[in-house]
This record gives C-alpha cells, sequence and structure tokens, in this order.
C-alpha cells in the first residue's frame, strides 16, 4: 500500500472511530505508528484524538514497536526540540493508560512536565487518562495537579479539575467549588467523542466524585 494511500486509510478509519481497524492495520503492515504521530498536531480535531487512542492500543498490541518511539516523544517536550510538545505529553499518558509498563521508569519524569507551561496541558489530559486505569500512579502528583486549578489558561484548569475528580482527590474540594461558577469554554475528549462545555461544569462534575463530605453544601 502506497503511503498516501495508507494515510488516507487511517483517518478514514479514525474518522469512523475504529480504532481497532487502525491497530490492525499496524499489525499488517509498517509506518502506521509514524503516520499516528503525525496526526498530534492539531487537538482542536477529533482526528487527531483517535489518533492518539489508536497509539495506546497499539501499546497493548506491539509494546516493543511503541517502547521504540518513547525516546522521541520524551525529546518533543524539551523545548530545544523546537517541536509541539502537546500531543507528546497528551500520547505518554496514553500509553501508560494502556500499558503501564511502558512508562513505569518514566513516572515521576511525567509528574515533572507539570512545571512547565510548554507541556502542562498536555500532560494534565495524559495524567488524566493514566488516572483512569493506574490511579494509584498518578497520586503523588496530585498536589501538583490541584495547582494547575488556579493556572491563567482555561484549558488547564478543565483538564486539571477533570483529572482530580478522576483520582477523588478530596482535598481539592474548597478549589474545585471556586471554578463551578467558571464559563471558560473548553474541549474535552473521552470516552471516545470531543466535546464542548465548560471549566465549571467540569468541576461540578469533578466534585461530585470526591467524598460526600468534602463538598456537601460547598455549591
Amino acid at each position: 500500500m502506497r503511503r498516501a494511500d495508507k494515510r488516507e486509510r487511517i483517518i478514514h478509519l479514525l474518522t469512523v472511530g475504529d480504532i481497532t481497524g487502525v491497530a490492525d492495520l499496524a499489525e499488517e503492515t509498517g509506518g502506521v505508528i509514524t503516520i499516528l504521530l503525525q496526526l498530534q498536531f492539531d487537538p482542536a480535531s477529533l482526528v487527531h484524538w483517535r489518533a492518539m487512542e489508536a497509539v495506546g492500543l497499539i501499546a497493548q498490541r506491539r509494546p516493543q514497536a511503541i517502547a521504540r518511539v518513547i525516546p522521541r516523544l520524551l525529546w518533543s517536550l524539551n523545548e530545544d526540540s523546537a517541536s509541539f510538545g502537546w500531543g507528546a505529553a497528551a500520547l505518554l499518558g496514553e500509553i501508560g493508560r494502556c500499558n503501564y509498563a511502558l512508562v513505569a521508569d518514566i513516572i515521576e519524569m511525567l509528574h515533572q512536565f507539570l512545571e512547565d507551561d510548554f507541556s502542562r496541558e498536555g500532560m494534565l489530559w495524559g495524567l488524566g487518562r493514566l488516572s483512569q486505569t493506574q490511579p494509584q500512579m498518578v497520586q503523588a502528583a496530585a498536589p501538583r495537579i490541584q495547582a494547575c486549578l488556579a493556572d491563567a489558561n482555561p484549558q488547564v484548569r478543565a483538564y486539571a479539575a477533570w483529572c482530580l475528580g478522576i483520582l477523588h482527590y478530596a482535598p481539592a474540594a474548597a478549589p474545585l467549588a471556586k471554578l463551578t461558577g467558571d464559563g471558560a469554554a473548553v474541549v474535552l475528549y473521552d470516552n471516545g467523542s470531543l466535546a464542548t462545555t465548560t471549566v465549571g461544569q467540569i468541576a461540578r462534575e469533578a466534585l461530585q466524585k470526591l467524598p460526600r463530605s468534602e463538598h456537601d453544601g460547598s455549591i
């Protein structure tokens, strides 16, 4: 299959939501992972997010192939790389969500990426995804994630709130309650869909996941 045809086929599969079909294609022919990585530059596109999910599924099926690209992802998070690190940060979390062994040795490094403006937004989404399957591995970063609730970037505030809800992080109840009236528009990809919502809505949903005693009467 010509590279252009392969790329067109992958984009079609992602558009219709056939993540498994993309992973199947990766087992049949080479170059699929490279194409998926090249689709990580437009967070406004549904294809971008589904490509990320496809990389995660391939991490389950072909861990050695994904292990080879992790150094490249880490390098792209270095500001000196002159590349766009957003997708790389999110991808590392998605890879860990699907095959934690691939990121086990760099988990503290992932937490530290929250300190960098360059990678914070993507890393929050990635840690939120990782928290869905490995919450115990993200708990140590919860105070750093909570600090992101005060970030000037609404997308950062939203991802931080979303992640803290997944972690059921009770100490975040008060700052989450303060965000419930935040009407800034944001997007969130989860459960196969890219939805437009608000920081406040995500904060309210996160609060509902906390122990009741921590937020009763706060909203």
